[in-house]
Protein backbone atom coordinates (compact mmCIF):
# COMPACT_ATOMS: atom_id res chain seq x y z
CA UNK A 1 0.00 0.00 0.00
CA UNK A 2 1.58 3.19 -0.62
CA UNK A 3 1.97 5.93 1.52
CA UNK A 4 -0.42 9.16 1.01
CA UNK A 5 1.82 12.26 0.49
CA UNK A 6 1.70 14.61 2.66
CA UNK A 7 -0.55 17.48 1.83
CA UNK A 8 1.32 21.08 0.48
CA UNK A 9 0.92 23.79 2.95
CA UNK A 10 3.07 26.30 0.15
CA UNK A 11 2.19 27.45 -3.24
CA UNK A 12 4.75 28.57 -5.49
CA UNK A 13 3.71 32.10 -6.51
CA UNK A 14 1.82 32.18 -9.92
CA UNK A 15 2.63 35.31 -12.09
CA UNK A 16 0.18 37.88 -12.76
CA UNK A 17 0.01 39.00 -16.27
CA UNK A 18 -2.33 42.84 -15.87
CA UNK A 19 -3.97 42.83 -19.45
CA UNK A 20 -3.96 46.10 -21.34
CA UNK A 21 -6.65 48.99 -20.37
CA UNK A 22 -7.87 52.26 -22.06
CA UNK A 23 -10.15 54.61 -19.71
CA UNK A 24 -10.17 57.29 -17.71
CA UNK A 25 -8.61 55.97 -14.58
CA UNK A 26 -5.66 54.39 -17.22
CA UNK A 27 -4.95 57.65 -18.28
CA UNK A 28 -4.58 59.44 -15.01
CA UNK A 29 -2.02 56.51 -13.80
CA UNK A 30 0.00 57.28 -17.08
CA UNK A 31 -0.57 61.40 -16.12
CA UNK A 32 0.77 60.77 -12.43
CA UNK A 33 3.40 58.17 -13.59
CA UNK A 34 5.21 60.56 -15.49
CA UNK A 35 5.10 63.21 -13.14
CA UNK A 36 6.13 61.60 -10.50
CA UNK A 37 9.10 60.00 -12.27
CA UNK A 38 10.04 62.95 -13.83
CA UNK A 39 9.91 64.86 -10.54
CA UNK A 40 12.21 61.92 -9.32
CA UNK A 41 14.87 62.26 -11.97
CA UNK A 42 14.55 65.54 -13.11
CA UNK A 43 14.47 67.52 -9.49
CA UNK A 44 18.34 66.90 -8.85
CA UNK A 45 19.47 69.14 -11.77
CA UNK A 46 17.45 72.25 -11.06
CA UNK A 47 20.00 74.90 -10.44
CA UNK A 48 19.19 77.42 -7.57
CA UNK A 49 21.40 81.00 -6.83
CA UNK A 50 22.11 81.05 -3.05
CA UNK A 51 25.29 83.00 -3.61
CA UNK A 52 29.02 82.00 -4.13
CA UNK A 53 29.59 80.29 -0.79
CA UNK A 54 26.39 77.94 -1.03
CA UNK A 55 25.24 74.95 -2.73
CA UNK A 56 23.42 75.73 -6.21
CA UNK A 57 21.51 72.73 -6.18
CA UNK A 58 18.15 73.11 -6.01
CA UNK A 59 17.13 70.50 -3.66
CA UNK A 60 20.01 69.12 -1.99
CA UNK A 61 20.40 67.10 1.61
CA UNK A 62 24.05 68.09 2.16
CA UNK A 63 24.61 65.49 5.06
CA UNK A 64 28.61 66.41 5.67
CA UNK A 65 27.21 69.96 6.83
CA UNK A 66 24.52 69.22 7.74
CA UNK A 67 21.57 71.26 5.57
CA UNK A 68 18.91 70.90 3.74
CA UNK A 69 18.16 72.83 1.16
CA UNK A 70 14.71 73.35 -0.27
CA UNK A 71 14.89 75.92 -3.29
CA UNK A 72 14.64 79.80 -1.35
CA UNK A 73 14.77 77.45 1.89
CA UNK A 74 17.34 76.19 3.96
CA UNK A 75 16.71 73.68 7.19
CA UNK A 76 19.66 73.45 9.93
CA UNK A 77 20.16 70.90 12.38
CA UNK A 78 18.77 73.04 15.12
CA UNK A 79 14.91 73.62 12.80
CA UNK A 80 14.38 69.62 12.56
CA UNK A 81 11.31 70.46 13.73
CA UNK A 82 10.55 71.34 10.14
CA UNK A 83 11.03 67.93 9.26
CA UNK A 84 9.19 66.31 11.46
CA UNK A 85 5.81 68.80 10.71
CA UNK A 86 6.32 67.84 7.13
CA UNK A 87 6.20 64.02 8.16
CA UNK A 88 3.18 64.85 10.28
CA UNK A 89 1.34 66.32 7.47
CA UNK A 90 2.27 63.49 5.10
CA UNK A 91 1.10 61.16 7.98
CA UNK A 92 -1.95 62.99 8.17
CA UNK A 93 -2.75 63.48 4.19
CA UNK A 94 -2.46 60.04 4.58
CA UNK A 95 -5.20 59.46 6.27
CA UNK A 96 -7.17 61.98 4.93
CA UNK A 97 -7.18 60.57 1.45
CA UNK A 98 -7.44 56.87 2.31
CA UNK A 99 -10.62 57.89 4.62
CA UNK A 100 -11.78 59.89 1.71
CA UNK A 101 -11.67 57.67 -1.30
CA UNK A 102 -9.76 54.53 0.23
CA UNK A 103 -6.32 53.04 -1.07
CA UNK A 104 -5.85 56.13 -3.47
CA UNK A 105 -2.38 56.36 -2.57
CA UNK A 106 -1.10 52.84 -3.21
CA UNK A 107 -3.42 52.74 -6.30
CA UNK A 108 -1.64 56.27 -7.81
CA UNK A 109 1.32 57.35 -6.54
CA UNK A 110 3.44 54.83 -4.22
CA UNK A 111 6.70 54.29 -5.64
CA UNK A 112 6.15 50.20 -5.53
CA UNK A 113 2.88 51.26 -7.49
CA UNK A 114 4.14 53.57 -10.13
CA UNK A 115 7.78 51.32 -10.60
CA UNK A 116 5.72 48.61 -11.32
CA UNK A 117 3.13 50.27 -13.24
CA UNK A 118 6.43 50.81 -15.70
CA UNK A 119 7.80 47.71 -15.66
CA UNK A 120 5.49 46.15 -16.31
CA UNK A 121 4.73 48.66 -19.55
CA UNK A 122 8.15 47.52 -20.90
CA UNK A 123 7.36 43.67 -20.18
CA UNK A 124 4.06 44.35 -22.76
CA UNK A 125 6.18 46.33 -25.09
CA UNK A 126 8.74 43.60 -25.32
CA UNK A 127 6.96 40.36 -24.55
CA UNK A 128 3.23 41.43 -26.11
CA UNK A 129 0.21 42.14 -24.37
CA UNK A 130 -1.13 39.44 -21.48
CA UNK A 131 -1.97 36.36 -23.81
CA UNK A 132 1.43 36.07 -25.09
CA UNK A 133 3.16 36.69 -21.85
CA UNK A 134 0.94 34.11 -20.60
CA UNK A 135 1.73 31.60 -23.39
CA UNK A 136 5.55 32.67 -23.04
CA UNK A 137 5.18 32.02 -19.33
CA UNK A 138 4.09 28.76 -19.52
CA UNK A 139 6.45 27.39 -22.31
CA UNK A 140 8.58 25.16 -20.94
CA UNK A 141 11.74 24.88 -23.29
CA UNK A 142 13.87 27.85 -23.28
CA UNK A 143 14.44 28.78 -26.93
CA UNK A 144 16.22 31.36 -28.84
CA UNK A 145 12.92 33.87 -28.92
CA UNK A 146 12.22 33.00 -24.81
CA UNK A 147 15.40 33.98 -23.89
CA UNK A 148 15.93 37.04 -26.46
CA UNK A 149 12.76 38.36 -24.85
CA UNK A 150 13.38 37.34 -21.58
CA UNK A 151 17.13 39.09 -21.47
CA UNK A 152 15.35 42.22 -23.29
CA UNK A 153 13.23 42.60 -20.47
CA UNK A 154 15.26 41.82 -17.53
CA UNK A 155 18.27 44.50 -19.27
CA UNK A 156 15.74 47.34 -19.60
CA UNK A 157 14.41 46.68 -15.77
CA UNK A 158 17.64 46.58 -14.87
CA UNK A 159 18.91 50.21 -16.44
CA UNK A 160 15.59 51.13 -14.54
CA UNK A 161 16.65 50.43 -11.75
CA UNK A 162 20.40 51.57 -12.20
CA UNK A 163 18.85 55.02 -12.65
CA UNK A 164 16.56 54.48 -9.90
CA UNK A 165 19.18 54.37 -7.60
CA UNK A 166 21.49 56.65 -9.53
CA UNK A 167 18.93 59.30 -8.84
CA UNK A 168 18.93 59.05 -5.16
CA UNK A 169 22.50 59.58 -4.55
CA UNK A 170 22.09 63.10 -6.55
CA UNK A 171 19.88 64.22 -3.48
CA UNK A 172 22.87 64.14 -1.25
CA UNK A 173 25.56 65.43 -3.27
CA UNK A 174 25.87 68.43 -6.26
CA UNK A 175 24.71 66.01 -8.94
CA UNK A 176 26.78 67.31 -12.36
CA UNK A 177 30.18 66.61 -9.82
CA UNK A 178 28.73 63.50 -8.60
CA UNK A 179 28.05 62.48 -12.35
CA UNK A 180 31.63 62.82 -13.59
CA UNK A 181 33.09 61.02 -10.06
CA UNK A 182 30.38 57.89 -10.98
CA UNK A 183 31.96 57.39 -14.12
CA UNK A 184 35.36 58.23 -13.41
CA UNK A 185 35.57 56.12 -10.04
CA UNK A 186 36.78 58.67 -7.73
CA UNK A 187 33.26 58.72 -6.13
CA UNK A 188 32.95 57.20 -2.26
CA UNK A 189 32.03 53.71 -1.64
CA UNK A 190 28.75 54.26 -0.11
CA UNK A 191 27.48 56.17 -3.45
CA UNK A 192 28.02 53.55 -5.39
CA UNK A 193 26.64 50.81 -2.42
CA UNK A 194 23.93 52.95 -1.90
CA UNK A 195 23.00 52.49 -6.14
CA UNK A 196 23.78 49.01 -6.01
CA UNK A 197 21.42 48.30 -3.07
CA UNK A 198 18.54 50.75 -4.56
CA UNK A 199 19.29 48.66 -8.06
CA UNK A 200 18.94 45.35 -6.90
CA UNK A 201 15.42 46.33 -5.08
CA UNK A 202 14.05 48.14 -7.76
CA UNK A 203 14.66 45.37 -9.85
CA UNK A 204 13.31 42.40 -7.59
CA UNK A 205 10.30 44.09 -6.41
CA UNK A 206 9.15 45.93 -9.36
CA UNK A 207 10.08 42.93 -11.63
CA UNK A 208 9.26 40.33 -9.70
CA UNK A 209 7.80 40.73 -6.49
CA UNK A 210 5.03 43.56 -7.73
CA UNK A 211 1.67 42.92 -5.60
CA UNK A 212 3.40 40.61 -3.15
CA UNK A 213 5.55 43.63 -1.46
CA UNK A 214 1.44 45.48 -0.63
CA UNK A 215 0.18 41.93 0.34
CA UNK A 216 3.17 40.77 2.96
CA UNK A 217 5.84 43.76 2.98
CA UNK A 218 3.44 46.57 3.24
CA UNK A 219 1.82 47.22 6.57
CA UNK A 220 -0.65 49.87 5.30
CA UNK A 221 -3.49 47.31 3.85
CA UNK A 222 -3.84 46.56 7.23
CA UNK A 223 -4.00 50.16 9.09
CA UNK A 224 -6.22 51.18 6.35
CA UNK A 225 -9.36 49.74 7.83
CA UNK A 226 -9.00 52.03 10.76
CA UNK A 227 -9.16 55.12 8.23
CA UNK A 228 -12.35 53.56 6.47
CA UNK A 229 -15.93 53.69 7.14
CA UNK A 230 -19.24 53.00 6.14
CA UNK A 231 -19.38 56.73 3.78
CA UNK A 232 -15.55 55.76 2.07
CA UNK A 233 -15.62 56.09 -1.56
CA UNK A 234 -13.97 53.25 -2.77
CA UNK A 235 -13.56 50.45 -5.82
CA UNK A 236 -16.81 48.09 -5.66
CA UNK A 237 -19.27 45.84 -7.62
CA UNK A 238 -22.82 46.51 -8.20
CA UNK A 239 -23.91 42.92 -7.37
CA UNK A 240 -27.46 43.91 -6.91
CA UNK A 241 -27.26 44.80 -10.62
CA UNK A 242 -24.81 42.33 -12.03
CA UNK A 243 -26.13 39.36 -10.51
CA UNK A 244 -27.09 36.38 -11.34
CA UNK A 245 -24.36 36.52 -14.13
CA UNK A 246 -24.61 34.66 -17.12
CA UNK A 247 -23.16 34.86 -20.50
CA UNK A 248 -23.63 36.55 -23.75
CA UNK A 249 -25.99 34.05 -25.99
CA UNK A 250 -25.67 35.01 -29.81
CA UNK A 251 -24.69 38.08 -29.09
CA UNK A 252 -27.84 39.03 -26.67
CA UNK A 253 -28.07 38.55 -22.60
CA UNK A 254 -31.01 36.33 -20.94
CA UNK A 255 -33.62 38.93 -19.60
CA UNK A 256 -33.32 36.72 -16.27
CA UNK A 257 -29.69 37.56 -15.47
CA UNK A 258 -27.14 40.55 -14.74
CA UNK A 259 -25.53 42.88 -16.43
CA UNK A 260 -22.51 40.80 -15.92
CA UNK A 261 -21.66 38.84 -18.17
CA UNK A 262 -18.67 37.46 -16.75
CA UNK A 263 -15.60 37.94 -19.17
CA UNK A 264 -13.39 38.21 -16.41
CA UNK A 265 -11.71 41.60 -18.27
CA UNK A 266 -11.98 43.08 -14.17
CA UNK A 267 -9.95 40.57 -13.30
CA UNK A 268 -7.81 40.09 -16.07
CA UNK A 269 -6.79 43.59 -15.98
CA UNK A 270 -6.21 44.00 -12.38
CA UNK A 271 -2.46 44.58 -11.12
CA UNK A 272 -3.18 42.25 -7.68
CA UNK A 273 -4.58 39.34 -9.66
CA UNK A 274 -8.16 39.80 -7.52
CA UNK A 275 -11.60 39.61 -8.54
CA UNK A 276 -13.71 42.29 -7.17
CA UNK A 277 -16.89 40.99 -7.35
CA UNK A 278 -15.92 39.18 -4.38
CA UNK A 279 -16.24 42.32 -2.52
CA UNK A 280 -13.74 44.42 -0.24
CA UNK A 281 -10.34 42.39 0.14
CA UNK A 282 -7.03 43.39 1.41
CA UNK A 283 -5.08 43.39 -1.92
CA UNK A 284 -7.19 45.38 -3.60
CA UNK A 285 -5.09 49.03 -3.81
CA UNK A 286 -7.90 50.80 -5.77
CA UNK A 287 -6.08 51.52 -8.43
CA UNK A 288 -9.72 51.32 -10.67
CA UNK A 289 -8.19 49.77 -14.04
CA UNK A 290 -11.18 47.20 -13.08
CA UNK A 291 -14.11 50.33 -13.62
CA UNK A 292 -12.59 51.26 -17.12
CA UNK A 293 -12.20 47.64 -18.56
CA UNK A 294 -15.85 46.85 -17.02
CA UNK A 295 -16.85 50.41 -18.68
CA UNK A 296 -15.64 49.14 -21.73
CA UNK A 297 -17.83 45.77 -22.01
CA UNK A 298 -20.86 47.46 -20.44
CA UNK A 299 -20.71 50.25 -23.57
CA UNK A 300 -20.48 47.09 -26.26
CA UNK A 301 -23.45 45.42 -24.76
CA UNK A 302 -25.44 48.22 -24.66
CA UNK A 303 -25.55 48.84 -20.30
CA UNK A 304 -25.15 51.94 -18.18
CA UNK A 305 -21.91 51.76 -17.05
CA UNK A 306 -20.83 51.78 -12.99
CA UNK A 307 -21.31 48.22 -13.09
CA UNK A 308 -17.80 48.28 -11.48
CA UNK A 309 -17.25 51.94 -9.99
CA UNK A 310 -16.09 53.84 -6.87
CA UNK A 311 -19.39 53.76 -4.13
CA UNK A 312 -20.15 54.14 -0.36
CA UNK A 313 -21.61 50.97 1.52
CA UNK A 314 -24.22 53.43 2.51
CA UNK A 315 -25.26 54.08 -0.74
CA UNK A 316 -26.18 50.20 -0.97
CA UNK A 317 -29.54 50.34 0.39
CA UNK A 318 -30.88 53.31 -1.48
CA UNK A 319 -29.84 51.73 -5.27
CA UNK A 320 -31.16 48.66 -4.29
CA UNK A 321 -34.63 49.86 -4.26
CA UNK A 322 -33.76 52.46 -7.38
CA UNK A 323 -32.74 55.53 -5.59
CA UNK A 324 -29.74 57.82 -6.73
CA UNK A 325 -26.66 57.25 -4.86
CA UNK A 326 -26.09 60.23 -2.46
CA UNK A 327 -23.54 63.21 -4.56
CA UNK A 328 -20.07 62.54 -3.67
CA UNK A 329 -19.50 65.43 -1.62
CA UNK A 330 -21.49 64.27 0.66
CA UNK A 331 -19.05 61.42 0.83
CA UNK A 332 -15.78 63.15 1.11
CA UNK A 333 -17.14 65.81 3.59
CA UNK A 334 -18.02 64.58 7.05
CA UNK A 335 -16.55 64.61 10.33
CA UNK A 336 -14.21 62.30 9.93
CA UNK A 337 -12.50 63.90 7.09
CA UNK A 338 -13.07 67.59 7.92
CA UNK A 339 -11.15 66.35 11.34
CA UNK A 340 -8.16 65.16 8.98
CA UNK A 341 -8.13 68.32 7.31
CA UNK A 342 -8.35 71.02 10.64
CA UNK A 343 -5.45 68.94 11.81
CA UNK A 344 -3.41 68.98 8.17
CA UNK A 345 -4.08 72.18 7.83
CA UNK A 346 -3.12 73.40 11.50
CA UNK A 347 0.76 71.66 11.38
CA UNK A 348 0.77 73.47 7.73
CA UNK A 349 -0.12 76.84 8.99
CA UNK A 350 1.88 76.39 12.46
CA UNK A 351 4.48 75.08 9.80
CA UNK A 352 4.77 78.72 7.52
CA UNK A 353 4.26 80.79 9.92
CA UNK A 354 7.75 79.64 11.89
CA UNK A 355 9.53 79.61 8.22
CA UNK A 356 8.65 83.17 8.12
CA UNK A 357 9.18 84.39 11.82
CA UNK A 358 12.50 82.78 12.11
CA UNK A 359 15.40 85.36 11.96
CA UNK A 360 18.87 84.61 10.07
CA UNK A 361 21.15 84.57 12.94
CA UNK A 362 20.88 82.72 15.89
CA UNK A 363 22.81 81.62 18.92
CA UNK A 364 23.50 78.89 21.89
CA UNK A 365 25.05 78.86 25.18
CA UNK A 366 26.64 76.36 27.01
CA UNK A 367 28.34 77.28 30.54
CA UNK A 368 31.62 75.98 31.23
CA UNK A 369 30.92 73.76 34.23
CA UNK A 370 34.67 72.55 34.86
CA UNK A 371 35.09 74.51 36.97
CA UNK A 372 31.64 76.43 37.43
CA UNK A 373 33.97 79.86 37.76
CA UNK A 374 37.27 80.97 38.65
CA UNK A 375 38.41 83.51 40.85
CA UNK A 376 41.27 86.11 39.64
CA UNK A 377 44.21 87.44 40.97
CA UNK A 378 42.13 90.98 41.43
CA UNK A 379 39.69 89.11 43.24
CA UNK A 380 37.04 89.08 40.24
CA UNK A 381 34.90 86.31 39.34
CA UNK A 382 35.19 85.06 35.66
CA UNK A 383 32.61 82.42 34.13
CA UNK A 384 33.32 80.75 30.70
CA UNK A 385 30.59 80.04 28.29
CA UNK A 386 30.44 77.89 24.90
CA UNK A 387 28.46 80.03 22.66
CA UNK A 388 27.46 78.97 18.83
CA UNK A 389 27.07 81.93 16.85
CA UNK A 390 25.22 81.00 13.59
CA UNK A 391 24.98 82.98 10.58
CA UNK A 392 22.27 81.68 8.08
CA UNK A 393 23.11 84.41 5.74
CA UNK A 394 24.80 83.72 2.15
CA UNK A 395 27.48 86.23 3.08
CA UNK A 396 29.73 86.60 6.01
CA UNK A 397 28.46 89.43 8.75
CA UNK A 398 29.66 90.76 12.11
CA UNK A 399 28.07 89.97 14.99
CA UNK A 400 28.31 91.84 18.06
CA UNK A 401 28.18 90.29 21.41
CA UNK A 402 26.33 92.07 24.66
CA UNK A 403 24.16 90.97 27.79
CA UNK A 404 21.62 92.63 29.55
CA UNK A 405 20.64 92.28 33.46
CA UNK A 406 23.57 93.27 35.41
CA UNK A 407 25.56 96.34 34.69
CA UNK A 408 28.19 95.07 36.95
CA UNK A 409 28.55 91.98 34.53
CA UNK A 410 30.86 92.54 31.67
CA UNK A 411 31.67 90.52 28.35
CA UNK A 412 35.21 89.39 26.94
CA UNK A 413 35.52 87.06 23.77
CA UNK A 414 38.52 84.99 23.84
CA UNK A 415 41.43 86.41 21.53
CA UNK A 416 39.64 89.28 20.78
CA UNK A 417 40.08 93.04 21.82
CA UNK A 418 36.56 93.88 20.50
CA UNK A 419 33.35 92.30 20.99
CA UNK A 420 32.57 91.75 17.33
CA UNK A 421 32.88 88.99 15.73
CA UNK A 422 33.22 88.18 12.02
CA UNK A 423 30.98 85.17 10.71
CA UNK A 424 31.39 82.85 7.74
CA UNK A 425 28.54 82.62 5.39
CA UNK A 426 26.04 79.83 6.25
CA UNK A 427 28.58 78.76 9.00
CA UNK A 428 27.74 78.27 13.05
CA UNK A 429 31.06 79.37 14.80
CA UNK A 430 31.94 78.47 18.02
CA UNK A 431 32.88 81.60 20.54
CA UNK A 432 34.83 81.48 24.17
CA UNK A 433 33.33 84.11 26.12
CA UNK A 434 34.02 84.92 29.35
CA UNK A 435 31.77 87.09 31.61
CA UNK A 436 33.64 88.93 34.60
CA UNK A 437 32.24 89.91 37.90
CA UNK A 438 34.35 92.66 39.63
CA UNK A 439 35.04 91.70 43.15
CA UNK A 440 32.58 93.41 45.56
CA UNK A 441 30.27 94.19 42.92
CA UNK A 442 27.37 92.38 44.49
CA UNK A 443 26.60 91.71 47.98
CA UNK A 444 27.98 87.72 48.98
CA UNK A 445 24.63 86.32 49.40
CA UNK A 446 24.25 86.56 45.44
CA UNK A 447 26.00 83.63 44.21
CA UNK A 448 23.58 83.09 41.33
CA UNK A 449 22.76 86.01 39.14
CA UNK A 450 20.39 85.56 36.01
CA UNK A 451 21.63 87.36 32.35
CA UNK A 452 21.13 88.14 28.80
CA UNK A 453 23.07 87.34 26.22
CA UNK A 454 22.39 89.61 22.76
CA UNK A 455 23.89 88.62 19.61
CA UNK A 456 22.84 91.82 17.09
CA UNK A 457 24.14 91.24 13.17
CA UNK A 458 25.42 94.70 12.60
CA UNK A 459 24.91 94.62 9.03
CA UNK A 460 20.99 94.18 9.04
CA UNK A 461 20.68 95.44 12.62
CA UNK A 462 18.81 91.50 13.32
CA UNK A 463 18.94 90.20 16.90
CA UNK A 464 18.87 87.26 19.24
CA UNK A 465 19.26 86.04 22.94
CA UNK A 466 19.86 83.77 25.08
CA UNK A 467 19.17 83.64 29.09
CA UNK A 468 21.57 81.58 31.53
CA UNK A 469 23.33 82.18 34.66
CA UNK A 470 26.42 83.57 36.44
CA UNK A 471 27.51 81.51 38.95
CA UNK A 472 29.76 82.41 42.14
CA UNK A 473 29.27 86.07 42.18
CA UNK A 474 29.70 86.91 45.64
CA UNK A 475 32.09 84.48 46.57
Amino acid sequence: MSQAEPEQLYAAREPIFPKKVYGNFRNLKWVIMIVTLGIYYVTPWIRWDRGPSLPDQAVLLDMANRRFYFFWIEIWPHEFYFIAGLLVMAGLGLFLFTSALGRVWCGYTCPQTVWTDLFILVERWIEGDRNARLRLHRQKKWDFRKARLRLTKWVTWLLIAMATGGAWVFYFADAPTLLVDLFTLNAHPIAYTTIAILTGTTFLFGGFAREQICIYACPWPRIQAAMMDEDTLTVGYREWRGEPRGKLRKGKLDPEQGDCIDCMACVNVCPMGIDIRNGQQMECITCALCIDACDEVMEKIGKPRGLIDYMAFTDEEGERAGKPPKPIWKHVFRPRTVLYTGLWSLVGVGLLVALFIRTDIDMTVAPVRNPTYVTMSDGSIRNTYEIKLRNMHGEERPFVLSLTGDPALRVEIEGADTQTVVVPADTALPVRTYVVAPSGSVPAESDRVEFRFWVEDATSGERAFKDTVFNGKGN
